[in-house]
């Protein structure tokens, strides 16, 4: 996947801090209580892109002279699936990329992982602890990036259907759903083509936005019964469908339509603009609108946590730290649009200055601090989450197949929940 361009403006914070952290970060690595001895190396798992390029890592190595192993899964699922296979055993890397919609059930298990240092607590948006924030109100994860919701667009493309091209016109088309829908119908009627990618990131902008989903606070089930997720439902299959290329992200038809600059129009976290440019490097037009249908909406985001039984726990939570921190985030925001959660970075020039030359020198910077202040909270999240909604997108997606009707895969469903 192609290395994003996002235009950081320089600030000395950004480029002095970073060699101190690493400096501090020392202390715990030299002589680990774990270990009982010099650790040397240190390995990494992660997925997707977080940013760390071998550069950024060298950074850490220069500072410290521990060296920095990487490994990368191909995708969360893979992830997750190692991840709750070692836990507890062994095999796990000393720093483990955890995804936000399987991290409350890792709280079950939050007994096995290093706390997170209390001096490090107020670094992270509120909401962002919460999911990581155990029984006794201690932190277990440290927070990477988040995904504030903005949409992306190809500007040709809406020239070409009638439709204005200027972003924040644009953004006049989108402030609700109802707009949002309207709008695409009124594009599907005029080129014969899809509006949007996906029906799936229909779902996830609309499930985001809601207090209470799946699980009730206590993580009672509601699923089934909550009649919000029966009006996302209804509203996807209704109005989504009709307007969406494929069912689902990441396909190998997924992609090739990326790369072949088939979509006018992506609900877009930051993270997702590297897929856009990397699938389709050669493809122009594409720029951002500062909305997001209905309010502000998170989709997506990681934490790093320190299995409590690694062999070099003090030096991996040094080196989580040193990830996290708002420097450093910065640099993994510019490797890769990973949006920092930090929030002493909201208000620096190298973010609220940053562009992007392939979104036609959209501000990214300033459009994910607006967008993430837009997010007043994300839903509940509780240790079925996963399967769940994993479950209702497939709902989903035999619908768009044919394969059932709209009630006959909602019953389905509902059979699956109340199996779990």
């Amino acid at each position: 996947m192609k290395t994003r361009t996002v235009r950081l403006a320089t600030t000395s914070t950004a480029l002095v801090a970073v060699g101190a952290l690493a400096l501090a970060g020392c202390s715990g690595s030299e002589s680990d209580s774990s270990s009982g001895g010099e650790t040397t190396e240190l390995t990494i798992s992660t997925f997707n892109d977080f940013g760390y390029t071998d550069e950024l890592l060298q950074q850490y190595t220069d500072e410290t002279g521990i060296k920095i192993v990487q490994n990368k899964a191909a995708t969360s699922n893979d992830a997750r699936a190692n991840f709750f296979q070692k836990l507890g055993n062994t095999g796990l890397a000393d720093v483990e990329a955890v995804e936000i919609d399987w991290a409350p059930e890792m709280m079950e298990y939050a007994d096995l992982l290093a706390p997170v240092p209390e001096e490090l607590n107020d670094r992270w948006v509120d909401w962002k602890n919460a999911p990581v924030t155990n029984a006794d109100g201690q932190l277990v994860g440290y927070g990477t990036d988040i995904g504030p919701q903005a949409v992306c667009y190809r500007s040709d493309l809406f020239e070409a259907a009638g439709l204005p091209t200027d972003p924040d016109e644009v953004a006049s088309l989108f402030t609700t759903w109802d707009d949002f829908f309207d709008t695409a119908d009124e594009y599907v009627a005029a080129t014969g083509e899809p509006f949007i990618d996906s029906v799936n990131s229909v779902t996830q902008g609309l499930i985001n936005q809601q207090d209470s989903i799946y699980e009730d606070d206590d993580n009672t089930v509601i699923a089934t019964e909550n009649p919000a997720v029966r009006d996302v439902y209804d509203t996807v299959v209704e109005r989504a469908i009709p307007i969406a290329k494929y069912a689902a992200q990441w396909s190998d038809d997924w992609y090739a339509s990326l790369a072949n600059g088939e979509y006018p129009v992506m609900l877009c976290p930051p993270w997702l603009r590297g897929n856009i440019e990397g699938e389709g490097p050669d493809i122009s037009g594409w720029n951002i609108a500062n909305v997001f249908p209905g309010g502000g909406s998170n989709w997506g985001g990681s934490y790093l946590v320190v299995p409590a039984n690694g062999e070099n726990v003090e030096a991996a939570q040094d080196f989580a730290d040193w990830l996290t921190s708002p420097e450093v985030q910065l640099q993994a925001f510019e490797n890769a649009g990973t949006f920092p959660s930090q929030v002493d970075t909201y208000t620096d020039d190298a973010l609220t200055s940053a562009t992007d030359p392939f979104f036609s020198d959209a501000p990214v910077g300033q459009i994910g601090a607006d967008r993430a202040e837009a997010v007043e909270a994300e839903p509940h999240k509780g240790p079925l989450y996963f399967q769940i909604h994993d479950a209702f997108n497939n709902a989903i997606q035999r619908v768009f197949d044919g394969t059932e009707s709209a009630d006959d895969a909602w019953n389905t469903w509902v059979s699956e929940v109340d199996a779990l």
